[in-house]
């Protein structure tokens, strides 16, 4: 069974916790983004040494693997934006299919420790490109292809989610699952 594409908006989360894993995007200071960054990315090296880190807990979800390359992606993916908002005047995102990545990279087939490491790496490259933001440029905008716009700020909330979330996809929620 192959992974069922996630097509929700989850700009959602710019208003309200979610609901899932209780990540509040206005529960810290913006500033705080780049130690964040590195505290959720050394938590996915424990994650991905791990002996079942290749095992799916059911044909239809990630194994935390997957996640891990997704998370990866994800922080290049985000800093690639990050800098196109911090150079270039309210720009518009290259669309980026998350699922067809997923496919095309083969997720599965990577070695969790090259992950792990390209994971550590890619956290360490935001954490930098979101330290260097000062000033005025928490307020540059940029937007993605379906009309969602975002600041700086709001793409930094935004974008915390994402890792938060995966990280507790991969734990908290699969732990609680085989508990019940």
């Amino acid at each position: 069974m192959t992974i069922v594409p996630d097509t929700k908006d989850w700009t959602w989360v710019l208003q309200r916790r979610c609901p899932e894993c209780g990540f509040n995007t206005n529960g810290f200071p913006v500033e705080a983004v780049p130690g964040m960054i590195r505290a959720n990315a050394a938590s996915w090296r424990n994650v991905l040494a791990k002996p079942r880190a290749r095992d799916r807990p059911d044909p239809g979800t990630w194994s935390p693997l997957e996640y891990g390359c997704h998370v990866r992606d994800v922080f290049r993916r985000f800093d690639q934006r990050l800098e196109l908002m911090l150079t270039q005047d309210d720009p518009l995102f290259p669309n980026w299919d998350q699922d067809a990545t997923a496919v095309a990279e083969r997720y599965a087939d990577q070695d969790p420790a090259q992950v792990s490491d390209e994971l550590r790496q890619a956290a360490q490259a935001i954490a930098a490109s979101f330290t260097a933001v000062t000033g005025e440029a928490w307020q540059r905008t940029g937007r993605r292809s379906d009309g969602a716009a975002f600041t700086v700020t709001t793409f930094a909330r935004y974008f915390m989610h994402d890792p938060v979330h995966h990280l507790w996809d991969v734990t908290k929620k699969n732990s609680a699952e085989r508990e019940g």
